[in-house]
């Protein structure tokens, strides 16, 4: 390709974008096309767990199947996210022939477009083109974006660290909690272990525009992808960050939330403690209380109430594995703040109801807080469960029972912009 690419941003929101592939690639590439508001058709026989998220959550189109030609009609713009060459030049011959713009991540020389390096901060996206040098284009949109923090760049020390051989450096492990949803959330410093990452290993539930802005050569392990029981699964997640800071990477283990709420953090420290891998832990802001205050519900109100408590609810009231004394919540006066409770909602309100807590007690179910798909259903104990079947809430969602509910009604911040609001008893 000669000559200087000419800068232009795409306004894609309702255009059809064509992405071909549903591997890591596309992992990190969709969430961008999806808050540019594209109509994403995703063509690939099998997706990761996270591509299945925004399917089965209807943000996108997905045909589970080969490439074909036809499938860019009506297309403004495709990406090309697979690692075989041959079905990549297929795809930009189609593209070629209709004169679409064609993103390659396997050959960029051979694409008619280039993805820049991207930073956000609010209405301000900075993108960046390195001249085809993926990793100059980071630096410089690392440089950026920490001016326009207002912070010091990272230490110079770390940009020469992240550049010397694998294995000719001490590897380690940084456990980060990414926050509730919202990209901007994830603190500083997060962040900036992010940039010095050689290896990811992500939840399914952390914002995926973080994943866009990862350099191209950082290896990402989607860990909702490791298949086995949720042990075996664990254990595998283990070995994958002790085998790769021993061989000398900089490993950023990236949690939904805070890594200890939750989250298995603690024995993935316990499992690199037992290597000898040093490890990092970065609090995330956690989705007990991000969520209720993103539909403007404090978890504690002066006058209202004076403690709240977070639980666990993917294990029914009534199993002999759960360790939650449901009876004893009942008695609270407090705030009730549950996670991963919509499965088992039904069983958890009629056994809070069953131990005196009022069926009039307000109750709220805030889905995938703190991102444009955002959701806010307001209802009563004792109404909520049928309440979220009619509406169609799905995880991951927060449910919130107590007085606070109805504390700020009306003069806080309500869905997010853009979302519409469930049915069933919202305000």
């Amino acid at each position: 390709m000669s000559g200087n690419p000419y800068p232009l941003g795409l306004r894609l929101a309702g255009r059809r974008v064509v992405v071909v592939g549903g591997g890591a690639v596309a992992t990190r590439r969709v969430p961008a096309l999806l808050d540019a508001g594209a109509d994403v058709l995703l063509v690939a026989p099998e997706l990761t767990p996270a591509l299945r998220a925004h399917v089965d959550a209807r943000r996108l189109h997905w045909e589970p199947r080969r490439f074909t030609p036809d499938d860019l009609d009506g297309a403004w713009l495709v990406q090309v996210a697979v690692d075989d060459p041959l079905a990549a030049a297929s795809v930009s011959a189609a593209a070629a022939e209709r004169r679409i713009f064609c993103v390659r991540a396997d050959d960029r020389a051979a694409a008619t477009a280039w993805t820049p390096a991207v930073t956000r901060h609010g209405p301000v996206t900075v993108a960046v083109l390195g001249g085809g040098d993926p990793r100059r284009a980071m630096t410089v949109r690392d440089a950026i974006r920490d001016l326009l923090d207002v912070r010091r760049a990272p230490l110079p020390a770390a940009a020469a660290e992240r550049g010397a051989p694998a294995g000719a450096r001490p590897g380690r492990v940084a456990l980060v909690g990414a926050g509730p949803g919202d990209p901007e959330l994830i603190t500083v410093r997060g962040w900036r272990l992010l940039t010095e990452a050689d290896v990811v290993v992500a939840d399914r539930l952390v914002p995926g525009l973080l994943l866009d802005e990862l350099r191209p050569d950082v290896e990402l392990v989607d860990a909702s992808k490791i298949p086995y029981g949720p042990s075996r699964a664990q254990e595998e997640i283990n070995r994958i960050l002790v085998d790769r800071a021993l061989a000398g990477r900089v490993v950023v283990r990236l949690k939904g939330g805070d890594p200890y709420v939750f989250g298995r953090g603690g024995e993935e420290l316990l499992a690199c403690a037992a290597a000898g891998v040093p490890v990092t832990v970065v609090p995330g802001v956690t989705s007990s209380i991000a969520a209720p205050a993103a539909a403007g519900i404090p978890v504690t109100h002066r006058a209202v109430a004076h403690e709240f408590t977070v639980v666990s609810g993917h294990v029914a009231p009534d199993s002999p594995a759960s360790l939650v004394r449901w009876d004893a919540l009942a008695g609270l006066r407090g705030t009730l703040v549950i996670l991963m409770g919509l499965k088992n909602l039904a069983a958890i309100t009629a056994t809070l109801l069953a131990h005196g807590r009022p069926a009039e007690t307000p109750a709220a179910v805030v889905q995938e807080a703190t991102t444009g798909a955002q959701r806010v259903l307001r209802s009563t104990l004792g109404a909520v469960a049928a309440d979220v079947v009619a509406a169609g809430l799905r995880p991951p969602a927060v449910v919130v029972v107590g007085d606070v509910v109805a504390a700020l009604a009306g003069a806080g911040p309500e869905g997010s912009p853009g979302s519409p609001p469930a049915a069933g008893g919202q305000a």
